[in-house]
C-alpha cells in the first residue's frame, strides 16, 4: 500500500505557470489520497509549490533538507515536519528510506540524478518500490527514449525498462504503484 511518496522536482520555477499548477493539482491529489508527500524541504520552485498545495489540502508533508541549503534559507518555512541531513547523499538516502514510491515532476540535473538512482537500484535489488515519472507535456520523452535505446541496444534489460513508469497522470501512476511487483534484481551467473 502507498502511504508516502517521496516527489523529486525542481527548486526553480521553470518558464511557464502551467509547471506550478500541477506541482498544485499533484500536492491536492496527494492529500485527497491521504497520501503524505516526502521532499526535498524546498520552499521555492516546484517544490515550493508542491508542499504548499498539499498543505494547504490538509496533507501531510515531510521535508528532508540538508544543512547547507538549510543555512541558505531555502526550506519552506510552514513545514511542521522538516528534517535535517549532513549532505545530499544523507538527505536521498533519507527520502527513499520513508517513501513508498517515488515520482519525478519536471526538474533539472537534480531530479534527474534522484530519479536515475532509485530507477538504477531497481537492477541490483536495492530499490523494491516503484519508480514513476510524470512526463508533463512530453517533458521526459526523451528520457523515455534514451532507456528505450539501451534496452535495445542490450544494456538495460526489459525488465528494468517496464519497472519505471512514464505516465501522464496521477492516476496512472497510483495505478501503476499499487499494482507494481519489483523485477528479480540482476544476477552475474
Amino acid at each position: 500500500m502507498i502511504k508516502r511518496i517521496a516527489v523529486f522536482c525542481g527548486a526553480q520555477a521553470g518558464k511557464t505557470t502551467d509547471y506550478q499548477q500541477l506541482a498544485h493539482q499533484l500536492g491536492q491529489k496527494l492529500a485527497q489520497q491521504q497520501i503524505e508527500l516526502i521532499y526535498g524541504g524546498g520552499g521555492y520552485g516546484l517544490m515550493g509549490a508542491l508542499a504548499n498545495a498539499t498543505l494547504d489540502a490538509g496533507g501531510q508533508v515531510t521535508g528532508v533538507i540538508t544543512e547547507e541549503l538549510l543555512s541558505r534559507g531555502a526550506q519552506l518555512k510552514r513545514l511542521e515536519k522538516l528534517e535535517v541531513t549532513a549532505n545530499m547523499d544523507k538527505r536521498k538516502e533519507r527520502m527513499i528510506n520513508l517513501a513508498d514510491g517515488f515520482i519525478a515532476l519536471p526538474g533539472g540535473l537534480g531530479t534527474l540524478e534522484e530519479i536515475s538512482q532509485v530507477s538504477a537500484w531497481t537492477t541490483i535489488g536495492d530499490n523494491q518500490k516503484p519508480v514513476a515519472i510524470y512526463n508533463y507535456r512530453h517533458f521526459y520523452d526523451d528520457l523515455a527514449n534514451l532507456l528505450t535505446k539501451m534496452s535495445n541496444q542490450g544494456f538495460l534489460e526489459h525488465q528494468y525498462l517496464k519497472a519505471v513508469a512514464f505516465a501522464t497522470n496521477l492516476d496512472e501512476i497510483l495505478s501503476f504503484m499499487t499494482n507494481y511487483q519489483a523485477p528479480h534484481f540482476r544476477t552475474y551467473e
